[in-house]
Parts: structure tokens; C-alpha cells; sequence
């Protein structure tokens, strides 16, 4: 039998599983068992879980439904659990390094305990500064093992189960598990240290504990607020079946009515039954109230006094006169003119419009991407709503005659911010926009992330220098109901990358449905709009932005790529959107569509595309043609950009990394040969996950007709879809 069983809950986490999974791995001391439980077979954690599973004999994964919550994960992992000690870690926090070969060595100095208690580190999200929380706590413990009763304060109640290593046979013999409810590891904790007869403390940190940006599920309003009842009355019942003296009582007691008095204080947390969680709260204190039990002093034995002879109005008057004196004024929008303002405030005062809906990409470059593919969906299933693209002043001319638009910043963009019901952006609305309750916002996103994302850039001084402030950016993401994913990847990505309460949405992206659903005329037709010469080999070149770089950089000589890669060659150059270049400038082999608004029209175009670490290779792999990756700077822009994985290991087709080798690549035919097939598909497989021609309709079915999950169209197996004909058929080499 191993020596440990590491049970690691996975619901939620999977953007940060693997990273909690490797720091198990990754241990000096090797003689363990890793047991991630995950939702069910194709959740996204499950898969991560499943990988690891096939690479180390070690990690078995077993499954318990979000129904059972965190405590029937773990009862699910300690009954498949077989080690000789059980450990607890949560999906989005750590091992650190060493901490199981000095796990091991305390056991063997403490031979035989119940309960092994170790300190804990918690992290601010933003990977600050760590604190230390059970420091004190174990403070003067004894050097041995020791009976409970030498350590009053150490009542197990505050402790989450992840600070401490249990002996699997005293659990067993003792029946324990965790108790259902919101506040398990109250219950969990209360239970296992009344039941322990040795314990000890590992004064090391073993965990570092990485807190959420959202906070903790324990402060979410809702029900789950009065489990924290059951919790108490279990613990304290527990405690009087052992009839433990006073002496133990008196803490327990003590603490765990700290925790209630906590909740009864903020009422943000109950969303109703304030005075029914007081009551019962009042009957369980005079229940267990322990002989002899002395009131604290200060205003926290004021409020134990209130709550013993259940005074609720009293101690309601005393919360919100606390309360009061630190209650600062609602901020609000800042829209430039005081007049529009005004207005803007005026109208968040009228009722939501429940037919109005607003879109808007790019910061209000177009009618284009993700927004425009479900604006035009929506108009086809559900007709009922009013749909209002923004726009920046000066490109009214590119929207379409029969959509409706207002232009940003104008008094009659912000009456339609203010009153829609569902606003709809893959980039972020303005600074000032409030999110109504009743209101829904869906955040599209605009490619695959390859370079690093968010608060991710944190660590890049030359990306964050221009990313502006993060805590604008997180107050935009808390703005967010829904955030759509084209694969897995990206729904870890975005996960650590945007956190915040959000759901994500594996629909695919709506803008690439064109690529299942256009035929070989409307290649033709596009190719025509172009300019492209008929039977010519049509590359387009797309690099990325590079925030290194002052100005667009093309990186590569086009007239003389063509002219080395063959006569039958024309380039499309794309530069990044941050580059509007004004009108098409045509060369003799090179047709500039930077302006062009409709990427996905040039990449219906294209016969094969040549981009660096842009990711239109994402959406373009959809098209299941050539792809080759000119990496002539990877390593300068992976350290000063950031990446999330190693392009290089998972290349969507072959790569050059000078002129020459580029233009060998198309001249010889490798660009559409068996090894360059062989990597897209692998590509494919792993980065075109959901995109099948129907993710629009998913979107508007969900979000904007409100159907539930189940009834939606599923995905498409890869294998199953047919993507546009290129307009050149490839000799293949």
C-alpha cells in the first residue's frame, strides 16, 4: 500500500489543475497515490486528470457528481483511497516542493497519530505576498505527539482539511466523513479532532493555499449561508456523545459561534431568513452553551449576549450602526460630458429593456467577429429583439445598410447601454458601464490565446507597461455572465487569465462557422472582391502583433518570398488589427488586406497560410489547409511576450525560420505534404474542438432565448465536418 493518498477535488479548477497536480508529481518523496475527482468523464478537468493518468501509473481518477459538492468528492476520493495516510489538496493550490518527504519524516517521529496538523500558506491571487494564518495557532504545541486536551485552542473547527494528514485506518475505524453542506470543512474538522486521541504539528508549510479573485464560496449569498447551522449542531452534538470536559468545549464552542455571529453580521451573505438563521442560531447557543462558559469581552460579548437571549432587532440595530460608519457612497459611470452623464444616470433608473440587445467588437472597429455572426443569428432565431451594434465615430460607413448602429460616446450609445438587456462584446465595454441586475453580458473573446492573456501579462514588463490597470481590467471581467471558448485550452486559459464568477460557455466561436458553412461560389466570389488572379496560389501572410515593436514590421521581404517560392504565388498580407494601414495597396504579387473587415472572407481566400504566433492559425485550422509557422524571433517573443505552450512541440504544419527556409518549404511542396497533414490534424484535433458551423446558434439559443444546455445542437465530431473547398487544389509532395 502507498504511503500517501492525495485526494485532489477538481470542480471549477481546471485552469489550474495541472499545475496542482504536477506540484504532487513533481515530490522528492514519490511512494503515493494521486486521485483527482472530477465531475464526470467529459468535464474539462476530467480530461486534463485522464491525461495525466496515461503518463503516470500513479494518478487515478474517479468521478462524483457537482451535486455531492466538495464534501462527496472527497468522501469519493478517501473510498478509492488505499495509502496508509490521506492528504486533502484543492485543484487550484499546491504541494510545495519537499513538503511530503517532511510529511513523512514527522509521522515517523510521531508514530502512530490520528492527526498530523501542518502549517498552511495562503496566497493572494494575484501571486502577492503569502501569509502564514495557523502560525499562532500551533504556537507552543508540544514536540511529540499529544493528547487534544494539552492544546485547547486547537479544535480542528477553524482548520480547512487540506492543513492536515490523517492515518486512513483512524478514519475508517471511526467511521468519518465529510458532512453535506456549504460549510464542510467546519463539520469535517470539529469531527476528526474530537475523535483523535494523538495528534501532532508539522510547524512547516506544506500547502500554499492560492486564494480566488472572486473570494471564497463560503461568503456567496444564498441557502448555502444556513448550512453553516447544521455544521455547528452536528460538531457540538458530536462533542457531547463524547462527553468532552468543559475545558475542550469551551473553545470549540467559542469558535464556532464566532463563525455564526460572522455570517449573522453580514447580511449580504443571507439572501433571505435573516431572522430564522438568528433564531436558530439563538436555540443551538442556549443548547450547548457550554457550564460555566464565560462571555467574551468588547463588542463581540455584547453580540454573544444579544444572540443567548435571541434579540434580533437589538442586534440588528447593532450591525447596522457598525456598518454605517464605514459605508461609502455608490460609485458611478463617467461618461466625458456632464449633460450625457446625467442622462446615462437617469436612464439606469428606467426599467431594462427586455427586447434590446448591444454588441460591439474590436472597441468599435466594425460590424465584425464573434458579435457579428450572433447578431446575424439572432435576427434569423429570435426576430423579437432589437439588436444595436457601437460603433467609433468615423467608421459608420462600414456597417452594413441594414444594421442598426449608434456611435460610441454619443447620447444615444449610452440610453441603449443603459437599458439593454443583453450586451454582447469580444473585447470590453467602456470603463462607465454598470452592470444592471437583470442585465447579461457576454464576452465572446477574439481568438485562442497562444501569447499570455489578462492578468497573466502581469509578469511582462513590457506587456503589462501597456496593458494599463488590472484592477480596471478585473472590474470589466466582474461585469461578465458568460465567456465563450472555441476549446478547452482556452477555457483553462481564460479561467486563470479573466477570474471571476462567469460561466463558460464551450460553444465554439460563432465568426468560424463560415468555414462548415460557405461553398466553393462564395470562395469564388471573395476571391474575385480581392483581386486574386484565377489559378494562382493564394498565401496569406498574417503576422501577429509584437508590443516590442513601435510600428508594423512586415519581417519578411513578400516581392522576394514570391519570387523564390514560385510563379504560381501570391501573398495576402494581413497585418494585426492594431495596424489599420488605410486603402489596399496592390504590388505586382502582393495584395494588401489589412483593411479588409471580414478576416474570415481573406482566409476563405487563402489556399495556405504563413503566420508567426498569430492565432488566426486557430480559426484558419478550421479550413483543414496548409499552415506553415515563420518562428524567425520565437524565443525573443515567448520571453517577452509570454506563451502558453511550446508552438514549437505542437506545430499546426512545418516551420522556417529564415527567408530562405520559408520559401524552400512552399517551392519544394513540404507546405502540403503528408508531415505537414500529419500536424494539422493532431493541430486540429486538440484547437478546433467546438468550432462546427453551429456555434452561433448554441450562443443565441443559450444566451439570448435562455434554453438550457441539453436542448442546444451538440458539436460535431472532427471527423464528421466538412469545412470549404480551397479554391486551388495542392499538389501534395
Amino acid at each position: 500500500m502507498p504511503r500517501f493518498s492525495i485526494i485532489v477535488p477538481s470542480h471549477g479548477v481546471a485552469g489550474r489543475l495541472s499545475q496542482a497536480l504536477d506540484s504532487v508529481l513533481g515530490q522528492s518523496f514519490g511512494d503515493l497515490e494521486l486521485i483527482p475527482v472530477c465531475d464526470a468523464p467529459d468535464a474539462p478537468a476530467a480530461q486534463v486528470a485522464a491525461g495525466y493518468a496515461g503518463r503516470d501509473p500513479r494518478v487515478m481518477p474517479v468521478h462524483s457528481p457537482p451535486s455531492a459538492g466538495l464534501g462527496g468528492a472527497r468522501n469519493a476520493g478517501m473510498r478509492a483511497a488505499t495509502g496508509a495516510y490521506v492528504l486533502f489538496l484543492d485543484g487550484d493550490d499546491l504541494l510545495l516542493p519537499g513538503a511530503l518527504a517532511a510529511v513523512d519524516a514527522r509521522l515517523a517521529e510521531t508514530a502512530g497519530v490520528d492527526v498530523l496538523y501542518v502549517e498552511h500558506e495562503r496566497a493572494p491571487w494575484w501571486e502577492g505576498e503569502p501569509t502564514n494564518p495557523v502560525a499562532p495557532l500551533f504556537a507552543g504545541a508540544p514536540r511529540g505527539p499529544f493528547d487534544p486536551a494539552e492544546l485547547l485552542r486547537l479544535t480542528g473547527a477553524g482548520l480547512p482539511a487540506w492543513s492536515a494528514v490523517y492515518r486512513r485506518a483512524f478514519l475508517t475505524g471511526h467511521g468519518l466523513a465529510f458532512p453535506e453542506g456549504h460549510f464542510t470543512d467546519v463539520g469535517w474538522g470539529g469531527l476528526t479532532t474530537i475523535a483523535a486521541e494523538r495528534i501532532a504539528v508539522l510547524r512547516r508549510v506544506v500547502v500554499r493555499h492560492r486564494l480566488r479573485r472572486q473570494g471564497s464560496r463560503l461568503n456567496a449569498p444564498g441557502k448555502g449561508q444556513h448550512t453553516l447551522l447544521d455544521q455547528v449542531e452536528l460538531v457540538l452534538a458530536r462533542a457531547a456523545e463524547h462527553a468532552l470536559p468543559a475545558e475542550r468545549t469551551g473553545p470549540l464552542f467559542d469558535q464556532l459561534f464566532a463563525l455564526v455571529l460572522k455570517t449573522a453580521a453580514r447580511p449580504e451573505r443571507l439572501t433571505r431568513g435573516h431572522r430564522a438563521f438568528f433564531r436558530r442560531a439563538a436555540r443551538l447557543y442556549r443548547r450547548f452553551r457550554p457550564a460555566g462558559h464565560r462571555t467574551p469581552r468588547g463588542s463581540l460579548g455584547v453580540q454573544h449576549r444579544l444572540l443567548a437571549v435571541g434579540a434580533y432587532d437589538a442586534f440588528r440595530a447593532l450591525r447596522d450602526a457598525n456598518r454605517l460608519a464605514g459605508r461609502t457612497a455608490g460609485t458611478v459611470p463617467r461618461p466625458r460630458a456632464v449633460r450625457t452623464r446625467l442622462r446615462y444616470q437617469a436612464a439606469l433608473r428606467r426599467p431594462l429593456d427586455p427586447d434590446l440587445a448591444v454588441y460591439c467588437a474590436y472597441w468599435g472597429r466594425g460590424y465584425t467577429c464573434n458579435p457579428a455572426a450572433i447578431h446575424a443569428k439572432a435576427r434569423e432565431l429570435a426576430p423579437r429583439l432589437r439588436s444595436v451594434f457601437l460603433v467609433e465615430a468615423g467608421q459608420e460607413h462600414t456597417m452594413p445598410e441594414d444594421v442598426e448602429y449608434a456611435v460610441l460616446g454619443s447620447r444615444r450609445a449610452w440610453d441603449v447601454l443603459a437599458r439593454a438587456t443583453y450586451l454582447v462584446n469580444n473585447a470590453n465595454f467602456a470603463e462607465g458601464v454598470v452592470k444592471r441586475p437583470g442585465s447579461v453580458h457576454l464576452q465572446t473573446q477574439h481568438g485562442t490565446p497562444l501569447k499570455t492573456m489578462g492578468v497573466d501579462q502581469s509578469t511582462y514588463p513590457v506587456v503589462a507597461a501597456r496593458s494599463g490597470s488590472f484592477t480596471r481590467l478585473l472590474g470589466r471581467v466582474d461585469r461578465w455572465d458568460f465567456n465563450l471558448s472555441a476549446n478547452r485550452h482556452s477555457t483553462r486559459v481564460w479561467e486563470r487569465a479573466f477570474p471571476g464568477s462567469w460561466e463558460a460557455l464551450e460553444y465554439g466561436y460563432p465568426r468560424n462557422d463560415v468555414y462548415y458553412t460557405a461553398t466553393a461560389a462564395d470562395v469564388a466570389r471573395v476571391r474575385r472582391e480581392l483581386g486574386i488572379p484565377e489559378g494562382r496560389i493564394a498565401v496569406l501572410y498574417a503576422p501577429t502583433h509584437r508590443d516590442h515593436h513601435t510600428g508594423f514590421e512586415p519581417g519578411l521581404d513578400l516581392e522576394a518570398f514570391c519570387a523564390a517560392a514560385g510563379e504560381d504565388v501570391v501573398v495576402l498580407l494581413r497585418a494585426h488589427y492594431f495596424y489599420d494601414r488605410g486603402p489596399a495597396r496592390h504590388a505586382d504579387r502582393v495584395i494588401d488586406v489589412t483593411a479588409h473587415r471580414c478576416a474570415e472572407d481573406v482566409c476563405l481566400a487563402a489556399d495556405a497560410l504563413i503566420t508567426d504566433y498569430s492565432s488566426i492559425m486557430f480559426d484558419y485550422a478550421n479550413l483543414d489547409r496548409p499552415i506553415v509557422v515563420y518562428a524567425d524571433d520565437w524565443d525573443v517573443y515567448r520571453q517577452a511576450r509570454g506563451v502558453y505552450f511550446d508552438l514549437m512541440a505542437e506545430l499546426p504544419g512545418p516551420v522556417a525560420r529564415t527567408p530562405e527556409e520559408l520559401a524552400a518549404v512552399f517551392r519544394e511542396g513540404a507546405y502540403a505534404g503528408a508531415e505537414s497533414t500529419a500536424l494539422r490534424a493532431r493541430f486540429r484535433a486538440r484547437f478546433c474542438e467546438f468550432d462546427d458551423g453551429r456555434a452561433a446558434e448554441r450562443v443565441v439559443r443559450r444566451v439570448l432565448l435562455g434554453e438550457p444546455p441539453q436542448a442546444l445542437p451538440p458539436v460535431l465530431p472532427l471527423a464528421e465536418r466538412v469545412p470549404a473547398p480551397a479554391a486551388v487544389t495542392l499538389v501534395r509532395s
